[in-house]
């Protein structure tokens, strides 16, 4: 039986409904695992922007970041990041936490597409402790950060994820991942303002003027009090994490607004641009290495055409 190729959809966790057949298959461990290590692209489709990178290993080929109402270049730069790894082991791996955007992505690749292309789901378990209750729903992307600011920090350490939302996470020191907070991003801030109030105007965010500590005007008042809300609730979680664990953690960010909020502040030790994208490799990965000689086994759902290349 012939080892399985393009265009198949390993959707793992998640059986479709729909047309197609659905089916379990095996699929070698060798097959992802190069001599260098696995090849793959992976997608972090957010809730306003979608990052992709080639990794060969755990080393970055390429890295970019699109806003998510730019679709099709979304598509084009995915398609683009896959032909940088020409050889048989690869595979394209989609997170989310915006499905119906992660569904459209998925429709609009599948079928230009010459690796396997996975989705991470129930079938993909983000191989990192949850000592959260049961059912919490915790975002993909807040876990896959985690797993990866524990591969990088190997201690304990504080997560801090900024984007359309800024979630404050923690990790403990055996690397479980205890839960941690979220808040309103800055520029949703701005727009809250904007839309709760009479007089304020909307607002686009800036980078605070380090020599005006006063907001001299209704835009600078807006922009202080975002941005410095933000780092300060952040800083407060932090020590609240720290008192709880007894320690003091390390401090890794990500996200977009990372470095616009956090460039300065001495309490952030690493900022890390791809770090949910680490995640996905880390994700990946580990579960081969766990599964070894078992393979994977996840729900496959291809289309019925697909089926029989190669099946004989």
């Amino acid at each position: 039986m012939g080892r399985f190729r393009a265009r198949r959809l390993h959707h793992f966790g998640k059986v479709e409904s729909g047309e197609g057949a659905i089916f379990r298959a095996r699929i070698p461990y060798t097959w992802f695992m190069a001599e260098t290590g696995l090849q793959i692209v992976a997608v972090s489709v957010g809730n306003t922007r979608t990052s992709f990178g080639a990794f060969a290993g755990k080393e970055r080929l390429s890295l970019r970041s699109l806003p998510n109402s730019a679709m099709d270049a979304i598509v084009e730069g995915v398609l683009e990041c896959a032909g940088v790894l020409r050889g048989e082991r690869t595979a394209v791996v989609i997170a989310d936490v915006n499905a119906a955007l992660a569904d459209t992505l998925v429709r609009a690749i599948e079928p230009r597409l010459e690796h396997e292309l996975f989705r991470v789901g129930a079938g993909l378990p983000i191989p990192i402790e949850q000592a959260t209750e049961a059912g919490a729903g915790t975002g993909q992307d807040r876990l896959l950060a985690a797993l990866a600011a524990f591969e990088i920090a190997g201690q304990a350490c504080v997560v801090i994820d900024a984007g359309t939302a800024v979630t404050v996470d923690f990790v403990d020191g055996v690397g479980a991942y205890q839960g941690g907070a979220i808040t309103a991003g800055a520029q949703m801030m701005l727009d809250a303002l904007a839309r709760g109030t009479a007089q304020l105007p909307e607002v686009e965010l800036g980078r605070p003027d380090p020599e005006r500590h006063f907001g001299k005007n209704t835009r600078e008042a807006m922009i202080n009090g975002v941005c410095f809300g933000v780092r300060g609730a952040v800083r407060l979680l932090i020590e609240r994490y720290a008192e709880a664990y007894g320690a003091y953690p390390q401090i890794i960010a990500t996200g977009g607004d990372a470095h616009f909020l956090f460039d300065d502040d001495e309490l952030v030790e690493r900022i890390v641009d791809d770090l949910v994208l680490r995640g996905i490799v880390a994700a990946f990965q580990g579960t081969i290495a766990r599964d070894g000689d078992e393979h994977i086994a996840p729900e496959v759902s291809l289309r019925a055409s697909a089926i029989r290349d190669e099946t004989s």
